[in-house]
């Protein structure tokens, strides 16, 4: 017998959105104030909203170039992040190869070294190959960073498909690459769509490769460009938060739209019949 849930689980569902959601309502709110108004009262709402700080946001930074370049960048990282974890995570758990518990190890251990320690020799390797000022220059350090995540997320989804469903493929004559393209990566489907948004929404966020390899303001990536709209003696917090709402609109709609897949992917697998 099902148990509804009571007045005490739903109060606290409404605190904890509210506090999930408050960083976001609060920049929000910011952003419609007049600018003269944002520092002269701590009111949750104005009486004077104003679509200033929009039309600020827009044009005195190119925030919608900024944009296109994370869009670029993020697609281009998650494309090339599943292309390369998706064969490896398929040989690491479907073929019989010596030792993949170590190569599983490697990967999980390159993913705890911090970005700061090699943001050095990346720069170097970035500014050797001339891709400074480049979309693949950020493409190549964010595939580093994000290739360990999605090898292990790919990797368990892989661990769930049945062996017989391969062992069938190799009687009818399928070659391992067959098996992959018609077998394992559609099954694991959800699992793939799951890591793609991961990565992605890795790659739109992430702030030091972008600010140190890319100094051309036409090359910058969203999070550095928000950064630069403050100046030496002041911070337009409304011109901030406007382009914060901005730039946050995309990543909400592509997490709604894609809910119940997101959900199904992260789920899948994880209840045994």
């Amino acid at each position: 017998m099902n148990k509804r849930a009571g007045i005490g689980f739903y109060l606290f569902l409404i605190i904890f959105v509210f506090l999930v959601m408050f960083p976001f309502i609060w920049v929000f709110l910011t952003s419609i104030k007049p600018p003269g108004e944002i520092f002269s009262s701590f009111r949750w709402f104005t009486k004077n909203p104003s679509l200033d700080s929009y039309e600020a946001a827009l044009t005195n930074r190119p925030l919608l170039r900024y944009m296109l370049n994370s869009f670029a960048v993020s697609s281009l990282t998650t494309i090339l992040s599943l292309a390369f974890a998706s064969f490896t995570a398929y040989a690491v758990t479907r073929l019989p190869i010596k030792g993949k518990g170590l190569i599983l190890g490697l990967v999980l251990a390159a993913s705890m070294f911090p970005q700061i320690a090699i943001i050095s020799p990346m720069f170097n390797l970035v500014t050797g190959l001339g891709l400074r000022n480049s979309y693949m220059g950020l493409v190549i350090p964010y595939i580093t960073i994000s290739l360990p995540l999605a090898i292990w997320i790919l990797a368990t989804f892989f661990k769930k498909i049945p062996f017989e469903l391969e062992e069938s493929a190799k009687l009818d004559g399928a070659s391992p690459f067959q098996t992959f393209r018609k077998i394992i990566f559609p099954l694991a489907a959800p699992g793939v769509f799951t890591t793609g948004i991961l990565v992605f929404i890795a790659a739109w966020n992430e702030y030091l490769f972008a600010l140190t390899i890319n100094s051309d303001d036409m090359w910058r990536t969203v999070p550095v460009g928000i950064s630069m709209y403050q100046s030496q003696y002041s911070v337009p917090w409304g011109d901030i938060s406007a382009a914060t709402v901005i730039v946050t609109i995309p990543i909400v709609i592509l997490v709604l739209f894609f809910q119940k897949r997101i959900v199904s992917g992260l789920t899948s697998g994880s209840v045994k019949e």
